[in-house]
């Protein structure tokens, strides 16, 4: 053990505490402790390791994707308790994996007509990246790799559902009907929100702007860049209809009275906590959507309907794709699926007679 000398002078170098030590040293073979406590430590551990990379587009994983990931590997970790798996994740080889997908599949995909709602090869595709992980720090050999996993297919997509414009009506009139009157906080946010919603973001550009981002002199907004289709620095500016621009206003005043309105993000949650978070998006929309006398809902509906509002007024393709942020045509003619035959029939009707 090294003596440690005093001079009487403060170190200026930084001292590693000795629980520091571990982190930097690469775990290698299985976890020991019980089953249970070995994967919950690899699952903390892959946690953290999320937090730390980037996706393949270059840019942090978004926290709502490293909960998805999570998620998945929770799922395993119950049934290899249930099933009394022993050891850590490091016991899971391709068999065992088509065991563990096949009862997830029993148990929660469900039939829709002709196909299924997908569960199972969502967890198929967020759990690949636990045994690539694995594979890179525990030497462990990736049981995707080879042709004896069982492959769980996609759903069919369907096509997107089209809001009616009595819905985003009565949505509207649910939050305050754009009453200068109605100034209590959280009327005034969802009613803000979902005239956003309206203007064709999606859910998590919406729940990513910032105070900052909302130029409202100009009547926009600008986008921080999600998809691969858009450089990382590049963004895109996307118009808000005047009523828009009016609702944001009223909510940054009625934001000056929450405890948090320093906070850099423009969405805050009600009873004094923090940024709004998409499962509260989710249940405010389906809040709103039942005092108004409907359904569930969801988030993306809105950017269906918003493309569908602006080639039925006549708005080029290339402006939708640009407002929306798409680089693929195929994207845009997949959202306007779903009332293309009601805006062709309008369209030739409109010339009138033609001879």
């Amino acid at each position: 053990m090294t003596a440690t000398v005093t001079t009487g002078r403060k170190s200026p170098f930084r001292i590693a505490a000795m629980g520091d030590q571990t982190h930097a040293l690469k775990a290698r073979g299985p976890v020991k402790g019980s089953s249970a406590d070995a994967r919950a430590r690899q699952l903390a551990e892959y946690t953290s390791h999320l937090r730390t990379i980037n996706n393949r587009y270059g840019r942090p994983y978004a926290p709502r994707t490293i909960g998805a990931y999570r998620d998945a590997v929770i799922a395993l970790d119950k049934w290899m308790t249930e099933k009394k798996v022993t050891g850590d994740f490091t016991a899971c080889d391709t068999d065992t994996l088509n065991r563990f997908f096949r009862w997830y599949h029993r148990e929660h995909d469900q039939a829709t007509g002709d196909t299924y709602t997908g569960a199972t090869n969502t967890k198929q595709r967020n759990l690949r990246h636990l045994f690539t992980w694995l594979q890179e720090e525990y030497d462990h050999e990736h049981p995707y790799t080879g042709k004896g996993l069982v492959r769980y297919s996609a759903p069919k997509a369907g096509r997107p559902q089209t809001l009616s414009r009595d819905f985003v009506g009565d949505m509207l009139k649910a939050t305050g009907n754009s009453s200068p009157r109605v100034r209590d906080f959280e009327t005034v946010r969802d009613h803000a929100i979902i005239r956003v919603l309206t203007d064709g973001v999606r859910a998590t550009e919406l729940l990513m702007l910032q105070v900052s981002t909302v130029l409202l002199d100009q009547g926009v907004a600008q986008i921080v860049p999600l998809k691969s289709g858009r450089g990382a620095a590049k963004g895109r500016l996307v118009p808000l209809q005047p009523k828009t621009v009016i609702a944001l206003r009223r909510y940054l005043r009625a934001r000056e009275t929450h405890k948090l309105s320093r906070s850099e993000w423009l969405w805050l949650g009600t009873r004094g906590r923090g940024h709004l978070k998409y499962s509260g998006l989710y249940r405010m929309l389906n809040r709103r959507a039942e005092q108004a006398g409907y359904g569930a809902v969801a988030p993306h509906m809105f950017r269906h309907t918003w493309a569908d509002d602006l080639l039925a007024s006549d708005v080029s393709e290339e402006d939708v794709m640009e407002a929306g942020g798409w680089t693929d045509r195929s994207m845009l003619r997949r959202y306007a699926a779903d009332m293309a035959s009601s805006r062709a029939v309008t369209a030739v009707q409109g010339l009138g007679d033609r001879y």
